[in-house]
């Protein structure tokens, strides 16, 4: 890519992202890393710094956006912890090679002759800086189509791969809405000793919710868990006030 000009490197840039960068300036700022300014001062052209401190609060609220929508019942946490996945060094950096951006970079000698068009720091700070340059040149939409047309896919992993842990998503979601944690009630166990199945019920305060089995205790919790927080939106609006629980459906119960 050294045989580009600076205009064909942003029109490729564009071609790639799928968005338009009104004010290529901003757009090749994104694309320089602070080597080649101070190798080529003549040029005039300002490194990538000060974008990639702004792509980074703009890919951070991008995300937040997409999470919002896409998970209107969980709660802060689990919001919190999913963005924490995509956004940083390593999640920008694959983003990066996505697109691909690292070629189009311009580097200083020493910095491309050991690679650094490949290193994670590098693609990453790039990254947020084209956020940035996109931001800056025409609002956030087309900064939230960059997030839905790189980052679905990522979101959804994140999202599976936070242990699954249901239990601790539904504790948050009642405490924040009631007070009160939910229980978890062992209504029957079948099967042998080696190889047993457990039925679990769900209760908050005295209500009984969703009914799971699994092949131990945890993860029967687990799956009626989730298939309570499913159910949360038609049984359970933010103003109800579950029943105390009455001495009945208090004995038995698992930790929750």
């Amino acid at each position: 890519m050294e045989k580009l000009n600076l205009v064909e490197r942003v029109q490729l840039l564009e071609t790639r992202l799928g968005v338009s960068i009104a004010q290529h300036d901003l757009a090749i700022e994104a694309l320089t890393h602070k080597t080649y300014v101070n190798e080529n001062p003549d040029l005039r052209l300002k490194d990538n710094q000060r974008l990639e401190f702004f792509g980074d609060a703009v890919v951070n609220l991008a995300v937040a956006d997409r999470l919002w929508r896409r998970y209107p019942d969980v709660p802060e946490g689990f919001l919190t912890k999913v963005r924490a996945r995509l956004v940083h060094e390593e999640g920008l950096a694959l983003v990066a090679r996505r697109v691909p951006l690292g070629d189009l970079l311009l580097l200083g000698r020493g910095e491309d002759k050991y690679k650094g068009r490949e290193k994670n720091s590098l693609l990453a700070d790039a990254m947020e800086a084209v956020f940035g340059a996109v931001y800056l040149s025409s609002g956030m939409e087309p900064v939230l189509q960059l997030v839905d047309r790189f980052f679905a896919d990522l979101i959804d992993e994140a999202a599976s791969g936070l242990d699954k842990d249901y239990k601790t998503a539904l504790g948050q979601v009642i405490h924040e809405r009631l007070k009160m944690p939910p229980r978890y009630r062992v209504v029957s166990e079948s099967g042998p000793e080696h190889s047993k199945t457990f039925e679990v019920e769900v209760l908050i305060g005295d209500e009984p919710f969703a009914r799971a089995t699994g092949r131990s205790k945890k993860e029967a919790e687990q799956a009626a868990a989730r298939m309570t927080l499913d159910m949360l939106p038609q049984r359970l609006p933010t103003s109800a006030e579950p029943r105390p629980a009455s001495p009945e459906t208090s004995g038995g119960d698992t930790p929750g």
